[in-house]
């Protein structure tokens, strides 16, 4: 029989339906179970892609032992990390500070009053290697429980005592600044894999943050070097396993330090960062193999993660069949009964292909006789046939039972990509992206934005809920900032500056500065997340001020500024202490320093003249630049950009051709109706 979750919308929580364990959503409800019947709570977090959730699920949560004895000593709690990511971040937080590590699947046991007191990752069912399994650790904790209850409670709230300072912020009174971003790039280059690109050794993960971070310090101080590690990293990547080279996009990360053997799940948000790094990188060094890089990822999303709807839907599994990888890997005889004699042989040389396999798999430590394609060695004159063998290769493959999807659509991971299509749209001059981008917001607006303006969270089978978080709407006014730098429409700057106004009345907090990661009409935690690391993802709070400082500089809103300056400062001593685990907030800190610039044009939209300049500015990287665009209409009709940026209402064309104001660390200067003349001015 189904327990509980088979009501749950998440796919996550849908695959342990039938589980003999007596599941709970996170709910209340669950909560005054365990307070009647005087028992703890058994918190399981992880997600529908997570590897190591699969195997600690068949090992343990299909187990009728295991079930046994999980049901008579807990109420037990499954949650879906992408759903809830309150509920993950605050638990997560408990882990690290109890073990030092964290990761998923996350295991936390609990009072009733949700007090943790016990944390771990991946649990086996029995004890080895020092690792106690599930089927001594139930035992002891219930009898710890009904004879050491005060023991327990002490150790509870110690827990709990520990993480409410752990997650307490406040304001320095020193001020971040220029030294502030020398040392995070000092860090980085300290860090940095001069063979095989990236950060750190193994395992090894994309942080295009990262990236990102490093071309705007280059920009700032025309460190080759800080250039150099972008586009080493661009290009190791792209070689290696952990790019798609059959169908395209990112895997997770890399278990190795060479890039070559990947952790196979493809997740939403790694897509639409990587796109923005590759992007970025294209339009700072014109390296056409960046644009086809960034190309390739989003050919990958709209084919194989866009949903009918509109929307994007989050990932695809590392497993298939069973097994990690399988779906993507190749044995030496497929290829030839693939493609034949000579394309076989020339993508065997090429990806490294070998008789006996080059994968390892992960459990065993046993090569399998399979191949991950990597480290194309293309000469000249093979490209043309390589893509003929590609398009064979993935026809075959698609032929192959594909690796599961998380098909539930999520507002911040949405607001992602569309900034990435957004911004691909306006640096490759494709419509086809905007068309996508633009789509995506259309769906979300109308399924998963509420008649008073609150986001939801998530959206599945036809369904929105969950109340929005932090990164639903940073992420959301990202790709709302995205779309208005690409189609100049007013609506969307409108509903960016609306949502931010939600945010701030919503999420902000007014003594120490920044933004929760909760509402202050949300569901209470035990703690009040306020995060602001930026991990496989950008943190809410750093985007937050990114966004607050481009919208004052559209707007010319000082208090924007001032929101935005005192997020950074609620962070000062992390972003010192630790820069590299902050590069998103400190791209927003080099925005804040500057220098940075405005662009006004004022002209018709389908002119030629007006068309001209702003191609200009798209092909040219700028990270600190916003633009805007004053359009010619008929004497005295009203503009609604003017009423959002009334400082522009003044700029008009000039002996009627397109003109560009442009503004440069808060000095402006006479129009010019030249491109080339506006990018002297900028440059």
């Amino acid at each position: 029989m189904a327990n509980r979750l088979h009501r749950e919308k998440s796919p996550y929580l849908q695959q342990h339906k039938d589980n003999p364990v007596d599941w709970w959503a996170w709910c209340e409800e669950a909560f005054e179970e365990a307070r009647s019947r005087d028992i703890p709570v058994f918190l399981s977090i992880g997600y529908a892609t997570c590897h190591w959730c699969h195997v600690m699920e068949h090992e343990s949560f299909e187990d009728g032992e295991v079930a046994q004895l999980l049901n008579e000593a807990f109420v037990n709690i499954k949650v879906d990390r992408e759903e809830r990511p309150d509920v993950d971040a605050v638990y997560m937080k408990v882990c690290q500070l109890l073990t030092g590590r964290g990761g998923w699947p996350l295991t936390i046991i609990m009072t009733p009053e949700k007090e943790p007191f016990f944390a771990a990752t991946y649990i086996p069912k029995a004890s080895r290697y020092g690792i106690m399994g599930m089927m001594d650790l139930v035992p002891r904790v219930r009898h710890a429980w009904k004879e050491g209850r005060n023991q327990i409670q002490a150790n509870a709230d110690s827990v709990t005592g520990a993480l409410k300072q752990a997650v307490h912020t406040a304001s320095s009174q020193r001020e971040a600044g220029i030294a502030t971003l020398e040392g995070a790039y000092r860090d980085l280059q300290r860090t940095y894999d001069s063979v095989h690109g990236g950060f750190g050794s193994a395992p090894k993960f994309p942080a295009p943050h990262n990236l990102r971070f490093l071309l705007r310090y280059w920009k700032r101080t025309a460190n080759a070097d800080a250039l150099r590690m972008v586009e080493e990293t661009l290009h190791h990547m792209r070689q290696g396993g952990i790019f798609d080279h059959v169908g395209y996009g990112f895997h997770r990360y890399a278990t190795d330090r060479e890039w070559k053997v990947p952790h196979f799940e493809k997740m939403l948000y790694d897509q639409a960062m990587l796109a923005l790094a590759y992007t970025d990188a294209f339009q700072a060094t014109g390296n056409a193999r960046f644009q086809e890089t960034a190309r390739a990822i989003l050919t990958y999303v709209l084919r194989d993660l866009a949903s009918p709807e509109g929307g994007f839907h989050c990932a695809e599994d590392a497993d298939s069949e069973g097994r990690e990888g399988k779906f993507y890997l190749w044995r030496r005889d497929e290829l030839f009964a693939c493609l034949g004699t000579e394309l076989a042989l020339l993508v065997a040389q090429v990806y490294h292909v070998e008789d006996g396999g080059n994968f390892v798999d992960e459990a065993s430590r046993q090569r399998t006789g399979e191949n991950i394609l990597h480290h194309p060695h293309v000469e000249a004159g093979q490209q043309d046939r390589l893509e003929q063998a590609r398009q064979l290769l993935f026809a075959y493959r698609e032929r192959r039972i594909r690796p599961a999807k998380d098909d539930k659509i999520l507002a911040d991971w949405n607001g992602l990509m569309i900034a990435a299509l957004a911004r691909a749209a306006r640096v490759f001059d494709d419509p086809s992206y905007l068309q996508a981008a633009s789509g995506a917001w259309d769906f979300l607006s109308a399924t998963m934005m509420r008649a008073n303006g609150r986001l939801l969270h998530r959206w599945r089978d036809g369904e929105a809920g969950i109340e929005g978080m932090l990164d639903d709407y940073a992420f959301c006014i990202w790709g709302l900032l995205e779309l208005y730098a690409t189609t100049f429409d007013a609506a969307h700057l409108e509903t960016a500056l609306a949502l931010t106004a939600t945010c701030d009345q919503h999420f902000s907090d007014p003594d120490e500065g920044a933004f929760f990661l909760t509402a202050d009409d949300g569901e209470p935690l035990i703690v009040r997340p306020k995060e602001a690391y930026d991990g496989a993802a950008p943190s809410g709070n750093s985007i937050m001020a990114m966004n607050l400082l481009r919208l004052a500089r559209l707007t010319g809103d000082a208090y924007l500024e001032q929101k935005a300056f005192r997020t950074i400062q609620c962070f000062v001593d992390a972003l010192d202490a630790t820069p590299t685990g902050f590069t998103a907030m400190l791209s927003a800190l080099d925005y804040g320093v500057g220098p940075s610039c405005e662009v006004v044009v004022a002209g018709a939209m389908d002119t030629a003249d007006t068309q001209a300049l702003l191609k200009a500015l798209d092909g040219t990287y700028l990270p600190n630049m916003v633009s805007l665009v004053r359009p010619e209409t008929p004497s005295g009709e009203a503009l609604a950009i003017d009423r959002l940026a009334p400082q522009i209402s003044a700029y008009t064309t000039v002996d009627g051709k397109a003109a560009a104001y442009v503004c440069r660390n808060f000095e402006c200067n006479l129009p010019v109706t030249d491109p080339e003349a506006m990018l002297t001015q900028l440059l």
